[in-house]
């Protein structure tokens, strides 16, 4: 008999040792056009219990998650000693004996919401798939079960969500609709790739809870996540994986906590939090950063006044999702807007750019109007402020090599280049500002890592060479080590350039981190703004003292 730690009764842990696997796996090796990227791993499930598996991006977590529900892809060879669910041999199933299987036995959560919904049906049509597709209920029932599911996972008004497409909800909202439908069937093992990615503090919270509840009922479940803090929440076993191995695994308090491998600890030293801040996350770089400072502290670089703005729903009824919003924005500093998903943030961010026209109330760029001209006043000084976006893919043209986005993105600045030579010197210090190198620019942005498209987004936004960037959530989707060399870039950019930031986060420790002050944001309003480290250490509203209540942790010697 275990004796659980605080943390892992919290988590909902079982506290007695399992008796038996329910998967287990051993000497998976998965590989690509004869080049191997999961390399001999092995590893059990066991009811009740969740098994986390961490690392950098290509560490080959992702393939083993899809590997285990029959989803490797094409030109993928698989092999393993075993691969077996309570005994029944899956290392040899068709695809049609594991339509029966998935769903029903090991349900699945893709990390990529935005891809893996179908953008054409109704979110609760989605969700009821697999009640559907396993001949559960019939049409009526499946759609009512759909909705409970819905608000099982924290999606407000879910008899409106269910209507609606999956492009017309936010990331965190369809990251829960994913949750809902990998958990219909309440199947046995349950493997989550990802699953908190893209939700906010709170509703995190709320997930973790429901797959803590999932779990004391005996479902296995496999977490594939890059946020260590929540594995310290759920898990009761810790996968450490890079390159395709397995570099360390044992209980959680003893991965997390009394770390062996180095790179095990490098990765915890890489989660921002409020013990970071003023220091930089990438071990063996250069000395702590200094404190930052406001350069002009007499008048705003952006100011916005009185922001509000409305919009009509497919019930037909007005739904306030910005209201009476203000803010200033100094030259050299970082303001932090963090808020649950739905709170307003992304759409108080989409007005500051002029991409989203506001129903009341008005942005001024360095003392002039900005979101009051016309488009075509507007379109001269829109270099001066510049976005990088949660997800850079989506917003690159596919056709495009690294080089001609940033050619065409310094077209578009202060200073267009004269000659092709010049555009080509100036784009490779553009990647070489960012820590990449000219042998990148031939290369399409779906070759390349999610870290160096991140990298290729900031160097895209830097070239107008604006006094403002806007990051909407731009290193949520990063695994810990990438992410934190994206925060410590951004910050090298801001020394050396005095650039401000309007920074937008469901991430707490991202915020406190990166922000000199902050917005929190609920329902569309400011419920409390002041200096990071006196919102972070004395919150004076409830909303915010609840989020920093649901913030999971990772503690600190």
């Amino acid at each position: 008999m275990t004796v659980p730690t605080a943390a892992a009764s919290a988590a909902g842990r079982v506290a007695t040792e399992p008796q038996a696997a329910l998967l287990s796996v051993g000497n998976l090796r998965v590989a690509f056009g004869g080049r191997e990227v999961v390399k001999g791993i092995s590893f059990d499930a066991y009811p009740g219990r969740c098994l986390a598996i961490v690392g950098e991006s290509g560490s080959g977590k992702s393939v083993t998650a899809r590997t285990l529900v029959g989803l490797t892809g094409a030109g993928s060879h698989v092999a393993a000693d075993r691969i077996e669910l309570d005994g029944l041999d899956l290392a040899t199933r068709s695809e049609r004996s594991w339509r029966a299987i998935r769903g029903r036995d090991i349900g699945f959560v893709l990390q990529d919401a935005l891809v893996s919904l179908d953008q054409l049906r109704r979110v609760g049509d989605e969700v009821a798939e697999p009640l559907r597709v396993h001949h559960r209920g019939t049409r009526a029932s499946r759609r009512s079960r759909a909705i409970e599911l819905l608000e099982a996972v924290g999606v407000p008004e879910p008899s409106v969500k269910a209507r609606q497409r999956p492009y017309e909800l936010s990331g965190g909202l369809r990251q829960r609709a994913l949750i809902a439908s990998a958990i219909a069937l309440d199947p046995r093992v349950l493997i989550a790739d990802e699953p908190t990615t893209a939700l906010d503090v709170t509703v995190q919270a709320q997930v973790l809870d429901l797959l803590a509840e999932s779990k004391s009922r005996g479902t296995a479940i496999i977490m594939i996540s890059h946020d260590l803090s929540v594995v310290a929440r759920l898990a009761d076993e810790v996968a450490v994986m890079r390159e395709g191995e397995i570099v360390e695994h044992g209980p959680v308090d003893e991965v997390l906590y009394r770390p062996v491998h180095e790179y095990t600890k490098a990765l915890l030293d890489a989660i921002p939090s409020e013990h970071t801040r003023g220091t930089r996350l990438v071990r063996g770089t250069s000395a702590p950063r200094r404190t930052r400072r406001p350069i002009d502290a007499d008048r705003p670089l952006l100011s916005a006044r009185h922001l509000s703005k409305v919009y009509r729903g497919p019930d037909r009824v007005d739904r306030t999702v910005v209201d009476d919003v203000s803010f200033e924005l100094f030259a050299g500093e970082t303001l932090g807007i963090v808020g649950e998903s739905g709170s307003g943030k992304t759409t108080t961010a989409g007005i500051a750019l002029a991409l989203i026209p506001p129903t009341a109330g008005e942005v001024d760029l360095d003392g002039s109007a900005w979101t009051s001209l016309t488009p075509g006043r507007r379109r001269p000084i829109r270099k001066r402020i510049g976005v990088v976006y949660q997800d850079p893919l989506s917003s690159f043209d596919p056709r495009w090599t690294v080089g001609r986005i940033l050619v065409d993105a310094l077209a578009k600045g202060k200073r267009p280049p004269s000659s092709r030579a010049e555009a080509r010197d100036r784009v490779v210090r553009l990647l070489e500002q960012v820590g990449l190198t000219a042998q990148h620019l031939e290369d399409a942005p779906l070759r390349l890592s999610g870290g160096q498209r991140q990298r290729v987004a900031i160097a895209r936004a830097l070239a107008p060479e604006p006094e403002v960037l806007v990051c909407d959530e731009p290193v949520s989707a990063l695994d810990v080590s990438i992410q934190a060399q994206v925060l410590d870039l951004l910050t090298d950019l801001q020394d050396e350039l005095g650039v401000s930031y309007l920074f937008i986060s469901h991430d707490l420790g991202v915020i406190h981190h990166m922000s000199d002050r902050i917005l929190v944001m609920k329902d569309g309003r400011v419920v409390e703004s002041g200096d990071a480290d006196a919102v972070f250490r004395n919150p004076q509203h409830p909303y915010t003292q609840r989020l920093l209540t649901a913030l999971p942790r990772l503690a600190r010697a």
